[in-house]
């Protein structure tokens, strides 16, 4: 890509950015559009819509950034939890890292780069010589330069160790201090037993109090059975859509709205009242509800969540094998009450046995499948392969403009709408693998997503210029730094035109948020919906995360090979800082919380991200005619994985298990809460299914006032 292409997808997407955030500024304070931009703080009861006209509801202004920036860290946890300040904490910590980098990189390194005669450049025709002027590659080889950019590799290593192992440290103490001032949560009391052996005659909650009462005589406290409620789920939905509609319904000032015709989209056919409709509608629905919920008695799994009188207690029968076979009893952590996935508990063994097969099969699948857009990118990026394949366009291709949207913009665009998609499929992959939380399920899924990235979106460009480097790895591993040596600085102008493309248009697009927008507008003019029925959404880490993780591999990477990219990615995550925390405080409400356990992906991957910017300084150095270099570069891996092992003995187990320590001094504390009598209470019946708790409406629809399984819950 030459500098010109590069300059051109710039200029587009700051258009973009310039006009989304001006189209923000402006319709977030429209009255109509206040579920789209603040709907938790519509859901809190802390905004409410205001229909008197003020000028300054045309005027762009920037007002929401101060906002936005206000609010410190401790309201932010406060009112968002230990996951969103965890979630800030990524993008402090790469500013940290690439504001350093970025004063190394620009002002030592770039010149020094710009200035070397391996490529011969001629500075009379600059707009047009391609970016790999700007990269390490036009350093002559053998060139004392090169020690320097040895030196960069080694002070910026040291430097992100540094400030890997501060954050480390200070979220750990954050997990433990927010544990400490938390209230006490049933999640904490409680375990899943799953493989409860059933003798015959018996059930399985008789096996359950039998066993826990015999072995765990002081701190058992009650146990919930699991049933298989599968199929109740889409009735209760189409319950409680059906009553939304109703309150939304009788909630009209005109009882003419109430009205409207029953053919094709309410333009056809004869007026019927809607109010008499859905309550007819809904009592069926309740009718049908009663029946298989009383059908539901005996479908029993063999699994139940076990609650315990203390925190202790629970981590006792958690941590220790229950019965003489392993494949019993087994136990794990309960998630919270509200994040458990049920439908999990609805598959037999084998159902989720060879649903974990599919999984590895479909995946394998996908990831051979994004290879097709990511050939088509490349071809883009190379305009004379694109003229070999399609002859009928050269006439177009050497249009200037054509040439640089096509080479610097386009590729890395269609390469973002491919990637959109597979956000969702790793949803469904994770739960097809039998997690039992849905913050289980987005915690594998930010996983499987950041190293899909990783894999299709880095080294699959990098390495689908030629088939021979493929192969060579595979055949001989001992050539991997040099083969990435020679084909990881050919992409950094591709990928400074993703960051821009990928990055900053996308912040801006999450701002504007433009499908809400759009139902949204669609809802109040077409189905009558004024947007009182409306969803608070949670941000989807599972998605967000390995975006962010991946702009620091790239920034990591190409540190020395090719600073020009590090000024972008400090715009990107300064922009990132302020949209997210609007968000945050605005629009996303926590579902529910881990405690900050995404923190130690944020760290794995930028231990990777440092290994792999060693092992292709080993290769470059060697390509550059400097072995000495290159054999002084190989302790820094070695240095860094050291680095790495003491973090995972010193940090990791703060964040897979709470200490005794911490859980004793908790438990003693409690014992001084009057509350706590009224917390076990509760405790008992916090895990029943929600798909067999009765439905309670007010008026004509409350006929359904006590469980209807009482030997759910013992």
């Amino acid at each position: 890509m030459i500098l010109s292409a590069l300059l051109t997808s710039v200029g587009i997407n700051l258009g973009l950015c310039f006009l989304f955030f001006t189209l923000y500024s402006i319709l977030r304070k429209q009255p109509g559009n206040i579920h789209v931009y603040a709907p938790r703080l519509v859901a809190e009861g802390k905004s409410q819509r205001t229909n008197h006209f003020n000028l300054d509801r045309l005027l762009p202004s920037a007002g929401w950034v101060t906002r936005a920036w206000q609010p410190s860290e401790e309201d932010l946890l406060s009112t968002s939890g230990l996951d969103a300040v965890v979630f800030m904490r990524i993008f402090i910590f790469s500013l940290r890292v690439f504001t350093f980098a970025g004063i190394i990189g620009v002002f030592i390194l770039l010149p020094i780069n710009y200035l070397g005669n391996q490529l011969s450049i001629d500075f009379s025709d600059l707009p047009n010589k391609s970016l790999d002027s700007f990269s390490i590659s036009n350093v002559d080889n053998g060139s004392n330069r090169l020690w320097i950019h040895f030196s960069a590799a080694y002070v910026f290593t040291g430097v992100v160790c540094y400030l890997l192992y501060f954050e480390y440290s200070y979220i750990s103490s954050k997990r433990i201090a927010w544990f400490y001032h938390s209230k006490p949560q049933p999640h904490q009391f409680t375990i899943l037993v799953s493989g409860i052996p059933v003798s015959s005659g018996s059930r399985v909650g008789e096996s359950v109090e039998s066993f826990f009462t015999k072995y765990h005589p002081s701190t058992y406290l009650s146990h919930t059975v699991v049933r298989r409620t599968n199929k109740l789920q889409k009735v209760i939905d189409d319950a409680e859509k059906l009553y939304r509609t109703l309150g939304h319904l009788k909630s009209k000032r005109h009882t003419q709205q109430r009205f409207r015709r029953d053919g094709f989209l309410g333009l056809s056919g004869r007026r019927v009242d809607l109010l008499d409709q859905y309550e007819k509608k809904l009592e069926d629905l309740e009718d049908n509800l009663r029946m298989e919920q009383s059908s539901l008695a005996g479908e029993e799994v063999r699994a139940a969540f076990v609650s315990f009188k203390s925190r202790f207690g629970a981590a006792i029968a958690l941590h220790i094998q229950q019965g003489i076979d392993p494949t019993e009893w087994v136990t794990e952590r309960a998630p919270e009450p509200q994040d458990v996935y049920w439908p999990f508990f609805s598959a037999s063994f084998l159902k989720r046995w060879i649903c974990k097969l599919v999984f590895v099969v479909a995946y394998i699948l996908l990831t051979v499948s994004f290879l097709i857009p990511v050939v088509i990118v490349q071809g883009l990026t190379h305009l004379d392969q694109l003229e070999v394949w399609f002859p009928f366009l050269r006439g177009v291709l050497t249009i200037t403009f054509v040439s640089q949207v096509i080479t610097g913009y386009l590729p890395s665009l269609i390469l973002q709408l491919f990637l959109s998609l597979v956000p969702p499929i790793m949803i469904i992959f994770s739960s097809m693998q039998g997690y039992i939380s849905f913050s289980k399920i987005q915690k594998s899924a930010c996983t499987k997503m950041l190293w899909f990235t990783i894999w299709n979106i880095f080294f699959a460009n990098v390495l689908s210029g030629s088939v021979l480097y493929q192969v060579n790895i595979i055949l001989e591993p001992k050539e991997i730094p040099k083969i990435l040596a020679e084909v990881v600085p050919a992409q950094a102008s591709f990928f400074i035109a993703y960051v821009v493309t990928s990055g900053w248009t996308s912040l801006s697009s999450e701002i504007f948020r433009m499908f809400p927008l759009i139902c949204s507008f669609v809802k109040q003019h077409f189905t009558g919906n004024d947007g009182e029925e409306f969803q608070v959404p949670s941000i989807p880490y599972h998605k967000e995360i390995p975006t962010i993780l991946f702009f620091g591999l790239l920034g990591v990477t190409y540190f020395f090979l090719a600073p020009l990219i590090l000024p972008f990615l400090l715009v990107y995550f300064c922009l990132a800082y302020i949209v997210y925390r609007n968000q945050l405080l605005n629009v996303f409400a926590p579902k529910y919380e881990t405690g900050g356990k995404f923190w130690p992906i944020v760290h794995n991957s930028t231990i990777f991200s440092l290994v792999l910017m060693h092992i292709i300084a080993i290769g470059i150095f060697g390509l550059k005619k400097l072995p000495l270099a290159s054999s002084l570069t190989i302790p820094l891996p070695v240095l860094t994985l050291l680095f790495n092992e003491f973090c995972r003995k010193r940090f990791l187990p703060i964040f897979r298990d709470y200490s005794a320590e911490c859980l004793i001094n908790k438990d003693r504390e409690d014992q001084r809460d009057p509350t706590m009598v009224e917390f076990r209470d509760k405790l008992v019946t916090a895990y029943q299914d929600p798909a067999l708790k009765p439905i309670q409406y007010s008026g004509s629809i409350g006929r359904l006032k006590s469980p209807l399984l009482h030997s759910a819950v013992a």
